[in-house]
């Protein structure tokens, strides 16, 4: 609940039209986040991969009566993966909304993910891995060039290596793998698209929004589009890949081609933007999941939508 993308389902559920009860986490209990819940549980401050951590969902999930677990952040979903044969065989009542494991895995390297998009005959950004700055020009072309964490979402770790030093600098500096790639179109055709995957590579027909970026890397501004390219695109992308429930597309057109960024198989930031729109993913979850009803084809609206920070203050004292 400390994340945009927890709030964002948050409200999504609220706008849902079912009566639903929202149990909220988080490792922070300052609000707003945990405000919005019926019931706020703090995190334990332990590893994910500890049996600690395991022990806590298995307590909370019993004392809540919980249906549906809908995850935000990557670290949940990865976590929540690992752990499917235990709710299974202890919470068969509980559903988690998510990915199947082969696509998760393969989306959480982006080299990886390049590969699979070559070796489909796909059209990919050029990319490379351990590659020097001189074997980096001549095969991805002038500076500027991406260095890209291989794991990781949105634009963390992402920096643009201008010459030589930078090159030296931050290859030094990034401790985790990095790949490097060609700078493809511009940030005027950079696209956001939500898709909801019925696993069996059918899906839900997508909502298309180009969107701006805010210096965090997630979408500030996105406007709903209609982009026949990119439809075929996610259509085609879904056959493949068969995701179930959420899945997030990101996309740069150059030159009348339609570049994959990268996929995220969970709710993205832009979860409660496209809610706004008419798109509830969080309903979708909740009806697919739960209910096991085919969601609506949902009702999009075409418009732009911001985001703005707001103040929230709790007092702690009435004034003296």
């Amino acid at each position: 609940m400390g994340a945009i993308i927890g709030q964002g389902i948050v409200r999504s559920l609220r706008a849902s039209g079912h009566p639903v009860k929202v149990i909220g986490l988080d490792r922070s209990a300052r609000p707003p986040g945990p405000d919005w819940c019926d019931v706020f549980v703090q995190k334990p401050i332990c590893d994910e991969r500890s049996d600690g951590y395991r022990d806590f969902w298995q307590n909370l999930i019993r004392k809540e009566s919980i249906d549906l677990v809908l995850p935000g952040l990557e670290v949940d979903m990865l976590f929540l993966d690992g752990q499917r044969e235990m709710f299974e065989k202890e919470h068969g009542a509980c559903v988690l909304a998510l990915n199947h494991s082969a696509l998760i895995a393969l989306t959480g390297d982006k080299w990886l993910m390049h590969l699979f998009l070559e070796d489909h005959g796909l059209s990919a950004i050029p990319t490379m891995i351990d590659a020097s700055w001189d074997d980096a020009l001549a095969t991805l072309g002038a500076a500027p060039i991406l260095l890209k964490p291989r794991q990781g979402n949105g634009s963390r770790g992402i920096v643009r290596l201008h010459d030589r030093e930078d090159f030296a600098y931050w290859t030094r500096k990034t401790a985790e793998p990095w790949m490097l790639q060609r700078i493809v179109g511009s940030e005027h055709e950079e696209y956001t698209v939500g898709s909801f995957g019925l696993g069996d590579g059918q899906a839900v027909a997508p909502i298309i929004m180009r969107r701006r970026l805010s210096a965090a890397g997630n979408t500030q501004q996105a406007e709903v589009v209609d982009h026949p390219l990119l439809q075929a695109k996610v259509a085609a992308f879904n056959a493949l890949l068969k995701p179930i429930g959420p899945t997030n597309y990101q996309f740069r057109v150059h030159d009348g081609e339609a570049y994959l960024l990268e996929v995220n198989p969970r709710f993205s930031s832009s979860n409660s933007l496209r809610t706004g729109f008419g798109y509830n993913e969080a309903q979708m979850a909740l009806e697919y999941f739960v209910l096991n009803r085919l969601p609506q084809p949902p009702e999009i609206r075409h418009g732009i939508g911001w985001r703005y920070s707001e103040d929230y203050i709790v007092y702690d004292r009435d004034p003296v």
